[in-house]
Order: structure tokens, then sequence, then C-alpha cells
């Protein structure tokens, strides 16, 4: 592997990623692969921070939809990223990676809460550090718990790996004249609502001047190629 233009990165995955092929839930096969990706790049001395949706088991504004009360079904939705970390947390250490799990909602027997001098320390050492339960509280996505995390650390880049490969004009699956973008502004994307991440989370990494990589995380090898400054991606600046 060449040299990664970044130090510090944060990797956002989206829970859905997690299920596999599956229709729900998570896979442990896939998050084996995911895992692979992950040390992969830890190993070229990249320091590295991830949050995981929790789109695969619940998902509070789909709950909300249905008649739930938001912030509950929030709440519910922010216990299943933890699920997810922990997912993450042991097919890492599986492979050898040193991973620590740090929630907004505090569950001391399970992991830690977030604390960023501690988490400083942990990149500092080499280990992986998995930011779980968003914000801490409701009406938050994931979205803008990962651009808040990639601020605290000092992130140089936001990398949101989907299922698809970048940012476009149209919904792809959708519109089949769609056209995807190679880089494109903070603004742009939020005047024509492009749905790369909710506005306040593109907002906040405007703000903070943290670039979002927009890059298919399912293509083995991938998450590599974009660390290089390669491969098909968006970059939003």
């Amino acid at each position: 592997m060449t040299s990664s233009p970044y130090k510090r990165v944060l990797l956002k995955l989206s829970g859905e990623v997690l299920m596999g092929d599956q229709p729900f839930g998570i896979d442990p096969a896939f998050v084996a692969e995911l895992a692979k990706e992950v040390k992969a790049a830890k190993e070229t001395g990249l320091e590295l921070c991830l949050v995981i949706g929790g789109g695969n088991i619940f998902r509070g504004m789909a709950g909300a939809a249905k008649g739930m009360d938001r912030a509950q079904a929030d709440y519910m939705g922010m216990l299943a990223t933890v699920m997810n970390a922990l997912a993450m947390q042991n097919a890492l250490e599986q492979l050898g990676v040193p991973t620590r799990v740090q929630s907004a909602i505090e569950m001391d027997k399970v992991c830690e809460p977030v604390i960023r001098r501690r988490a400083e320390r942990h990149l500092e050492k080499g280990r992986v550090v998995i930011f779980a339960a968003g914000v801490g509280a409701p009406y938050f996505t994931t979205d803008s718990g990962a651009a808040l995390r990639a601020a605290e650390m000092g992130c140089d880049a936001l990398l949101k790996g989907t299922s698809v490969d970048g940012v476009y004009n149209a919904d792809p699956k959708k519109d089949p004249s769609a056209v995807r973008y190679d880089t494109v502004d903070y603004d742009t994307v939020l005047a024509d609502n492009l749905k790369v991440m909710d506005a306040s989370a593109v907002a906040l990494c405007r703000d903070n001047k943290i670039p979002i990589v927009v890059f298919s995380i399912r293509e083995r090898g991938n998450l590599a190629t974009i660390l290089n400054g390669q491969g098909i991606k968006t970059v939003v600046q």
C-alpha cells in the first residue's frame, strides 16, 4: 500500500452494511471481512475511529413513522449502534487489533463512556476507537454523531462507507441517467439536498473543514484504495 494522505480518519459505516446479504441483523462472516479491511488500513500506521449506524437492527425514524414516540425510538436506535460496535470490536480483536468502544450513553459493564482525552490516548497507543450511541441524545442521526466525533478528534477526513460508490445528482437506483460527482462543495450538497448525510452533519463538517469521502465499502479492498487517494468516490469539500 502506498502512503495515505491522511494521518487520522473517522470511518462511518451504515448499519445496513453489517447485514451482508441477510435481510436483517448482523452477518458475522461479513463483519469479519470488514474487520480485515480495517486491520489492513490500521497496519499502515493510520489512526482510525469508527462510527456504525444501527439501521440493520432498529432505525429510530422508522419507529417514529409507525407511531412510536420519536425520542424513545431514537434511544432504541442508539442501543442498536452499541450492539453493532461490540460486534465490530469482537471481529477486530479476533484479528489481533486492539479496540475500544466508547458509548455516548454510559453502560460501564460493556464499554467506556465517551471521554475525548481517553480516546486520544487509545489512538496514540495504536488502538481503534469505535464511538457508539450517536451524540447520546434523540433527534440526531449517527451521521451527526460521526461528524461530531470527527471534529472532536481532529480527523483529517470523514470516510462514509456505503452501498453506493459516491454522490449522484439523483438516485442511481431509480434514475439510470444519474451522474456521479467526483467532487462537490458542502453548500451544493445542502442546497440541492443530495442526501450525502443529514444537513447538520454536512454543516458541521463544513464549519470544521473536514472533507467527507463517500465510497462503496462492499467492494473488497476498496477502503485501502480510497485511503491511498485513489478509487471511485465523491469528495465533499
